[in-house]
């Protein structure tokens, strides 16, 4: 199935006088990354204290699409100008899933949303992105399959927090969401492993050089 994430490549393209500029100025991709957890920390804390007021719920798809950009751009100055490191393979991973869980649990608090499947979203959100950091343990490369992945996420919750906003959405179409969102996390996490379990068999199977 088609994830966001494949149309990562053309974003990029659309990022990289930015990144340049940024290297230029000493900016790290670790700052990137800190940064960006800083951020939706924050605005997740905000839609959390006043989730009584709808319109606070527009900060998350704002911010989702900036968080997008932020991401490319981190990676992007790590691979591109050399700043790879282990701390930042860890930052990378880790603040992520505090990220995603900042700015999912907030819908929580909306009056008749269903707590469970906001954590169970969160959850699985969780639990699929470890699936596939666990690609290289195996000997699989990193695995981003979708078709929930990370980008996929901030744009359903980005929708999600423009509906809320604007009064469009009802809880009962949110719990459907949340529903819907749940069943395709639990078949990525599926599929990431396959996928992975795939990729290693298809390199023991390669003639040796």
């Amino acid at each position: 199935m088609i994830s966001i994430y494949q149309l990562k490549p053309r974003f990029q393209n659309l990022l990289r006088p930015l990144v340049q500029r940024l290297f230029d100025r000493g900016i790290t991709a670790n700052q990137v990354t800190l940064g960006a957890c800083a951020i939706s920390l924050v605005v997740g804390g905000l839609a959390a204290v006043f989730a009584a007021h709808a319109w606070v719920f527009a900060l998350i798809p704002l911010w989702m699409i900036v968080r997008m950009a932020l991401n490319a751009i981190d990676g992007m100055l790590a691979r591109e100008f050399g700043q790879k490191s282990r701390l930042g393979a860890y930052l990378n991973e880790l603040t992520d899933v505090i990220a995603d869980s900042a700015l999912f649990l907030p819908f929580a608090l909306l009056p008749e949303v269903n707590l469970v499947l906001v954590v169970l979203v969160t959850l699985l959100a969780i639990f699929s992105e470890y699936a596939g950091v666990l690609g290289p343990m195996v000997g699989a490369s990193r695995r981003y399959d979708g078709p929930m992945g990370k980008s996929d996420r901030a744009f359903c919750f980005g929708v999600l927090g423009a509906g809320v906003a604007i009064g469009w959405l009802s809880a009962l179409w949110i719990n459907s969401v949340l529903a819907v969102i749940a069943a395709l996390l639990v078949y990525t996490l599926i599929n990431r492993i396959r996928r992975g379990l795939e990729e290693v068999s298809s390199q023991a199977d390669a003639p040796g050089e």
